[in-house]
């Protein structure tokens, strides 16, 4: 076999679309246990599948990979095994006939990471929206490649939409993106973003701590990775583009 070729998210997500046309492929998933052969119509099995399905459809069309071995944190694939700060690609599914249902990541260990890994802010994010019929035949309806802050939000409680429990952070959750009727405007930019997560960490008592000076030690990290300068807004400055729709 011939090296494996190197590919950006990008073209990942172009030869899915409109070389292999996978909104037009059909599929199931099938168990074997013994002699008892079945086709699963669970849909909240499909989310998980999908992923590796992607790391079988990179093999067989010699597309080279990485998989992240730090299964809680972006990415999930390392499109560049030479070179893991970039091509960096996150792969969610959900039922397109329901709202996302997928995490981004835990909040404060998120929070965290991308202090030492700000490259992991410009994961990609292929997302595959499903249905699943009575008869457990899966298609793709939708297949979206999107940065982390095109797929975010504020909400009531936090300036970042949030799984709040209990008066306990725990994941950042996804906002739909697709919608024409949302509540709150999707963030429309990595600074915005950014200002959302240092806002909540400074708000929540378990994380207020860790938001003392975040805010540079983010941007002098991104500074040191890219070489590029970002500016962070306090999110009082920017609060009013995010208010929720009347």
């Amino acid at each position: 076999m011939n090296n494996p070729i190197i590919l950006t998210a990008e073209e990942v997500f172009d030869r899915l679309l409109n070389v292999d046309r996978i909104k037009t492929a059909e599929g199931q998933i099938r168990f074997y246990l013994g002699d008892v052969d079945i086709i699963v119509k669970q849909k909240d099995v499909v989310g998980n599948i999908i992923q590796e399905w992607l790391e079988g459809w990179l093999r067989k069309n010699n597309i080279a990979f990485d998989t992240n071995v730090n299964t809680q944190m972006p990415p999930d694939i390392f499109l560049n095994p030479e070179n893991h700060t970039v091509d960096l690609l996150e792969v969610k599914a959900f039922n397109r006939q329901a709202s996302p249902g997928f995490d981004i990541a835990d909040f404060k260990a998120y929070a965290r990471e991308i202090l030492q890994s700000p490259h992991m802010l410009h994961t990609k994010y292929l997302i595959f929206g499903y249905k699943m019929s009575n008869e457990g035949v899966v298609t793709i309806q939708d297949l979206w490649l999107k940065n982390v802050w095109e797929i975010c939000r504020s909400m009531d409680r936090w300036a970042l939409n949030v799984q709040y429990k209990n008066h306990v952070i725990h994941k950042i959750r996804p906002a739909t993106w697709y919608s024409n009727n949302r509540k709150y405007p999707l963030f429309q930019s990595l600074e915005h973003f950014l200002s959302a997560i240092e806002e909540t960490l400074f708000g929540y008592p378990d994380t207020h701590e860790l938001s003392i000076g975040w805010r540079k030690r983010v941007a002098d990290s991104y500074q040191q990775a890219f070489g590029v300068k970002i500016n962070i807004p306090r999110w009082e400055d920017i609060v009013d583009i995010y208010k929720p729709k009347n």
